[in-house]
């Protein structure tokens, strides 16, 4: 009845009477007409039908109340989100109706504000989403009073006594909320204390526990590791190909001891290169629907932190015997593909193996042979094997520019902290040939397995990749003119080579790391999805996650679907069925925990670089200027940090030109705009707000730049 019901509302532009629907459903009985009735409330008191006051029904996209996630800002007011509508709901304090920052919301649009804006009420709260806070706890007379770290939550939460855990004054905690307490409080109770908010390293632990990531395993993961070996025993090796004596080996950082990832190669007598990828089979170990997958399932994704790594898998397993250490055996999916000197797979295998890296490489050392021809101590025999990659790389990396593949060439800081945490510098993060390489074997492979079950109509995980709506590649567009750049391309196709022609056009101006990261921002979102959408930034037709099962959950449910289908040769009925139900939330969860772990690791770069700058408050430093808004100027260090400097601090009342991106001085008529080198002086900085000011001294041209400093 439900389904019947919402295929008549998708099809009806009115809303329909109960009557309506009793005839256009076909009903012809007492009982089905109260199962009408039944189903119609409970669509109604799900949001997902509208009753209108004339007792008629619609799909509530279709009325003119919406649902969507409410985003405050820290002074209280803020906007809503709404799925499948471009534009927000800006909701002023006024219209807030009790909403707390991430609540599912009601909204009634109201109108259309004089600068475009849609501005609406909202009129009930359907669900509350925060269940609970961290923050530090204060105590009055033995009642506990955690004041929220997040700074849109307007409310503390009341925690009375017997009920603390044994905090004391300055520990910051998590605290459930079980319940309204006075005013906007809320009444709770302490589930973690995270230590003293002086201590090293509880900083990042609370914007941690914010996003509901947990750094400890529960007790029955704990269990299921005693039946986890440290070795490959004969058993597990039992129908595996053996390539213990092919030469196999890993490249990763320095510091890396989650090692996914091992490569082999051969030049053919044809010409062709046999590529081979071997990532370690997890799934073998965790198998579905233990505590340790259950565990992995929900967290989606390794963790990466500025002074630590919060593993998606206990370290038994991610640095242990899922591990692809050097010198020992270990199990893997290999997929070896034969490659010829256009970049097209001719041949290709994908199959259960038993490997044994001979060497744990590092990007460094591999870049010292390739960009510098420099050969560390203990690589001599594998130089020739590197080269080889090199070449197969070039090849790869030009076929994928050939169809549309598009590189921003975003930099990335790399925060450096001392035993206590604390920030000690801030360097750019290296990308040499080595990490291309690994790229570019590890996007081939990918696209390997992908291809390769989607031909076969199975249910499957893909990472998709859809393109880019076309009025913000047209807004973009305009902004680029108002610069002055006028751009002759075709955009009215906005595939991949369109955008890659466009980049290319940007590559030699002055502004292009700023303009290019502006041109990312109007990208969607790449997410997991059981349903193959290609990947437009990668210009892949098919695309998923193999290669990182120790660190990614959806990897991990890749190589358990290769298990299935191609090693097991289950494709019975009843499985696909399993799969297609499960994938569903697989790749919902999983694209919900990687945004929340990139959430966290973007908050805890901000929090870090806040409390370096710290130590640099009355110093100068030349930036770029990274945006302009009517309130202030962001400025852009050459080390990626960023700054705001506030109108209202400059040297004259200056006006906001929005469509030229510009602030113009009244008496002077000094102009900033995105691009422009200036030099700056810090002004403050607040690793607790997160927040870092600057003062704006002129432009690089009218300063001394032996007054400057360059902190890169």
């Amino acid at each position: 009845m439900r389904e019947k019901i919402l295929d008549i509302l998708k099809k009806e532009d009115k809303a329909k009477s109960l009557e309506e629907l009793d005839n256009l459903l076909g009903l012809t009985t007492a009982d089905e007409y109260k199962e009408l009735v039944i189903t119609i409330n409970e669509l109604c008191d799900e949001y997902i039908v509208y009753h209108s006051n004339k007792n008629r029904y619609m799909l509530m996209d279709k009325g003119p109340l919406k649902k969507g996630i409410f985003r405050a800002n820290k002074k209280g007011y803020g906007f809503v989100e709404i799925e499948n509508q471009d534009e927000d709901v800006y909701i002023s304090l006024d219209n807030v109706n009790g909403a707390i920052h991430n609540d599912h919301v009601l909204v009634e649009e109201l109108h259309k504000k004089q600068d475009g804006r849609i501005e609406g009420r909202i009129l009930r709260i359907i669900k509350r989403s925060i269940q609970s806070v961290v923050g530090e706890i204060k105590f009055k007379k033995q009642i506990g009073f955690v004041t929220p770290d997040d700074n849109k939550l307007h409310f503390k939460v009341v925690i009375p006594k017997g009920k603390t855990m044994g905090a004391v004054d300055g520990h910051k905690v998590l605290a459930s909320i079980i319940g309204q307490a006075k005013g906007n409080n809320y009444r709770g109770e302490i589930i973690k204390i995270l230590g003293h908010k002086n201590d090293p390293g509880v900083d990042i632990l609370s914007i941690v526990y914010k996003y509901d990531i947990e750094d400890t395993f529960p007790d029955e993961v704990k269990e299921e590791l005693r039946d986890i070996p440290m070795e490959v025993d004969n058993a597990s090796k039992r129908g595996r190909r053996d390539l213990t004596d092919e030469c196999i080996f890993t490249i990763d950082g320095d510091d890396t001891k989650d090692i996914d990832d091992a490569i082999s190669i051969e030049k053919l007598d044809n010409g062709n290169y046999k590529l081979g990828v071997h990532i370690a089979d997890v799934s073998y170990y965790v198998k579905e629907g233990t505590a340790l997958d259950n565990d992995a399932m929900n967290r989606g994704t390794s963790v990466y932190l500025v002074d630590r790594v919060i593993p998606m898998l206990p370290h038994q397993l991610s640095n242990g015997i899922c591990s692809l250490n050097p010198g020992v055996e270990r199990l893997a999916i290999s997929c070896v593909m034969e490659i010829d000197n256009s970049g097209n797979i001719k041949d290709y295998e994908i199959f259960e193996s038993v490997i044994k890296s001979r060497i744990q490489m590092t990007y460094k050392k591999v870049n010292s042979i390739l960009e510098d021809n420099i050969v560390p101590e203990g690589y001599d025999a594998y130089v020739d094997k590197l080269q080889q990659m090199s070449e197969l790389a070039k090849v790869l990396r030009k076929s994928k520019l050939a169809r549309g593949y598009l590189d921003f060439d975003v930099d990335e800081a790399k925060i450096i902290v001392d035993d206590n945490c604390h920030p000690i510098d801030i360097v750019l993060r290296n990308r040499g040939v080595g990490e291309n390489l690994i790229e570019d074997f590890m996007i081939v492979a990918n696209e390997c397995v992908a291809t390769h079950i989607f031909y076969m109509e199975l249910p499957f995980i893909y990472r998709v990749h859809e393109y880019p709506k076309e009025e913000k590649i047209h807004d973009y567009l305009t902004f680029l003119g108002s610069l002055g750049y006028v751009y002759h391309g075709n955009m009215k196709d906005t595939n991949p080579k369109s955008i890659q022609k466009l980049l290319d056009f940007l590559q030699d101006k002055k502004e292009f790391k700023i303009l290019s990261s502006l041109l990312l921002r109007n990208m969607q979102k790449a997410v997991y999805r059981p349903e193959n959408l290609g990947h437009y930034g990668l210009a892949s037709k098919c695309y998923t996650h193999f290669t990182s099962p120790i660190r990614r959950y959806p990897d991990t449910t890749v190589h358990r679907l290769l298990r299935t289908y191609l090693f097991n040769g289950d494709i019975s009925s009843e499985t696909i069925r399993h799969w297609q139900e499960k994938l569903v939330f697989i790749s919902e969860n999983s694209s919900a925990r990687e945004r929340a772990s990139v959430n966290c690791e973007r908050e805890v770069e901000d929090m870090k670089m806040a409390e370096y700058m710290e130590d640099y408050i009355g110093e100068k430093f030349e930036g770029m200027i990274s945006s302009v808004t009517n309130f202030g100027l962001f400025v852009e260090l050459d080390n990626l940090v960023e700054g705001l400097c506030r109108l209202s601090d400059m040297d004259d009342f200056y006006h906001y030109d929005e469509a030229t991106m510009t602030v113009i001085g009244e008496r002077t008529n000094k102009r900033y705009t995105i691009g422009d080198r200036v030099v700056i002086k810090v002004k403050s900085a607040s690793k607790e707000e997160q927040t870092i000011d600057f003062e704006i001294l002129g432009k690089v041209v009218d300063v001394n730049e032996k007054d400057s400093k360059n902190i890169v």
